[in-house]
């Protein structure tokens, strides 16, 4: 079983549900691509949130500028080839992590959506609960499904805001599957509670 990760914007909360779910399924992660090294990546972000370090697959690329992977390739002098983009077969379940959102390049003629579409798998949609997600929501929904791409659900992240993610769900017909709140602290314990208690992980099996 692969679950694909993905979300409507950066910086929203992808990598933290990332962690929650692949602990939560003791399944192994993998970011195809990594761009941007500060801090470890993301690699090392869900380890300190409780993903042990042997469960996570090296990148296929790995990349020192923090911007869209086909900019941030081509600044690093690297040359990135889809057909290097192949889900790991793995024992038991995998959770793979795309960068940024549904339409971020992954070249200049490649986007994660397509690739998603390429891999087949179903993915979960990551979305913040603030103002205009209902709208960057429906828009990564819409650009999934035009390509084939099965949408598992939404997965919010951020304070409640019940009448948006009830919107999300009923217009985008798509399951609304939990929220993790915003956490602080942020680590392995908390992730763990916060995701027993905002999400039924047979949903997800």
């Amino acid at each position: 079983m692969t679950i694909v990760v993905t979300g409507t914007d950066t910086d929203i909360g992808k990598t933290v549900f990332a962690a929650a779910l692949t602990v939560a399924l003791g399944a192994q992660y993998w970011k195809p691509v990594q761009a941007g090294t500060d801090e470890g990546g993301d690699v090392a972000g869900v380890t300190r949130l409780g993903v042990p370090a042997g469960r996570c697959l090296p990148e296929a690329y790995r990349l020192r500028t923090p911007c869209s992977p086909h900019r941030a390739a081509e600044i690093d002098g690297v040359t990135l080839d889809p057909a290097r983009l192949v889900l790991p077969v793995v024992d038991g379940p995998l959770v793979v992590e795309g960068a940024g959102g549904v339409l971020v390049p992954v070249t200049r003629q490649l986007l994660f959506a397509d690739l998603f579409a390429r891999w087949g798998r179903p993915v979960v949609l990551v979305a913040r609960t603030g103002l205009g997600t209902i709208n960057h929501s429906l828009l990564s929904i819409e650009a999934l499904r035009s390509r084939g791409v099965a949408v598992l659900g939404v997965a919010f992240v951020g304070e409640a805001v019940e009448d948006s993610e009830a919107t999300i769900a009923a217009i985008g017909g798509v399951k609304r599957l939990g929220r993790l709140p915003l956490l602080d602290p942020l680590d392995a314990g908390t992730l763990a509670a916060a995701f027993a208690s905002g999400f039924d992980v047979e949903d997800f099996r």
